[in-house]
């Protein structure tokens, strides 16, 4: 169906029937009077779908040709796919590649390092959890919401978005909090960025920037006071510093004020200098490790005051910061064959590496002669 607009062109096209599935379908090439059909206008078709086969059929009269187009294959990794760098790209370069042994140890060693990973964040997260459960900051038991398992896997970001949404019911038109979690690399950036596209002022958060303002009123404090950093860690003292840090409608916007220790910021104003500086940077990790708590009970706020304002928020992070979120809209992204997660991992590096090997571009031998080196230098 998607060539019917170029089969149209011929001089006019009527398709005769479809299968969806094996993505056959016959058309009949209906002639002008007068005009017959030349070789070179099967030959463009051939040349915009070099994985089809067309037989010609029977003389349908004096004005019709019947033929069939057919397509087993998947589309080859073109230049033109490979300098997109997007999703299609990684798809197409496993669409191409799922079969070689080489692509496939690849991939699981890669799923492994990201699992592991992963793991190795949980368990982090985990404890600065627990840390905030001992002060008082957070329950020490909370009742979380079902949680929608999505399977992403054969399904593309816009099906996954689609299926997202059509869970929310009709949540999105009042505005609402929705949190994603998932393993790395099942695709919940992406997944968030479509239904950011797709659904009314929708908005992202990230926590990142109320890391970056705690930790900028701890070191400022630090220097005043002229003691280590891990002085001003203390719960009575990040407690001032939370009572520092409002969020609400600012300049007509949603924003987080900063008001303390001789400072007045607005963090959509600062978020590129003052809390990019590297004296914030460098200990960012420092703070971030005994904070987690504090940041949670702030962000929940914030999204409560956004989603009742109509916004409708999109919040992708762990499920062990996520399980403080209350939200009664909460996804997870899970795939059928956790290799795939190494597949699209592998599918990343290589494109990014054979893009960079092919600035001038090439044809489809040259790609893939771009896309092995790619691999051989990641084994």
């Amino acid at each position: 169906p998607c060539f019917i607009p170029f089969f149209a062109s011929l001089g006019g096209v009527v398709p005769r029937c479809a299968d969806h599935n094996s993505l056959q379908f016959s058309f009949c090439l209906a002639l002008v009077p007068g005009r017959g059909v030349e070789i070179s206008e099967v030959t463009r078709l051939h040349r915009i779908c070099p994985f089809a086969a067309f037989a010609r059929g029977k003389h349908l009269g004096s004005h019709r040709l019947f033929y069939r187009f057919s397509s087993r294959g998947t589309m080859p990794v073109t230049a033109e796919i490979l300098s997109k760098q997007d999703s299609a790209t990684s798809q197409a370069i496993i669409d191409e590649l799922k079969e070689d042994p080489n692509f496939r140890l690849l991939s699981e060693r890669l799923m492994k390092e990201i699992i592991n990973r992963d793991n190795e964040d949980g368990e982090k997260l985990a404890a600065g959890i627990k840390l905030a459960v001992d002060k008082g900051v957070l329950p020490a038991h909370v009742d979380v919401e079902p949680t929608m398992k999505v399977s992403v896997s054969g399904k593309s970001a816009d099906a996954v978005a689609d299926e997202i949404i059509k869970a929310l019911g009709d949540a999105p038109s009042k505005g609402c909090v929705m949190t994603l979690q998932g393993l790395s690399g099942t695709g919940k950036g992406t997944t968030v960025a479509k239904l950011k596209e797709k659904l009314p002022n929708a908005q992202t958060w990230s926590n990142g920037n109320a890391f970056r303002s705690l930790t900028l009123l701890a070191v400022t404090a630090a220097e005043q006071k002229g003691c280590e950093l891990k002085e001003m860690l203390t719960a009575e003292a990040l407690g001032s510093f939370v009572n520092m840090l409002e969020f609400g409608t600012f300049n007509g916007k949603f924003d987080v004020k900063i008001e303390g220790l001789g400072m007045k910021h607005f963090v959509s104003e600062v978020e590129k200098t003052v809390l990019k500086d590297s004296k914030v940077g460098k200990n960012i990790p420092t703070v971030a490790e005994v904070t987690q708590g504090e940041v949670v009970n702030f962000v929940q706020v914030a999204l409560n005051k956004m989603a009742a304002g109509g916004v409708n928020v999109l919040l992708e992070g762990r499920e062990q910061t996520l399980d403080h979120i209350r939200s009664p809209h909460r996804f997870e992204l899970v795939l059928d064959d956790p290799v795939i997660i190494g597949m699209r991992q592998a599918a990343l590096q290589m494109g990014a590496k054979a893009a960079e090997k092919l600035k001038d571009g090439g044809d489809d031998a040259a790609v893939k002669a771009a896309l092995m080196a790619a691999m051989a230098e990641l084994q």
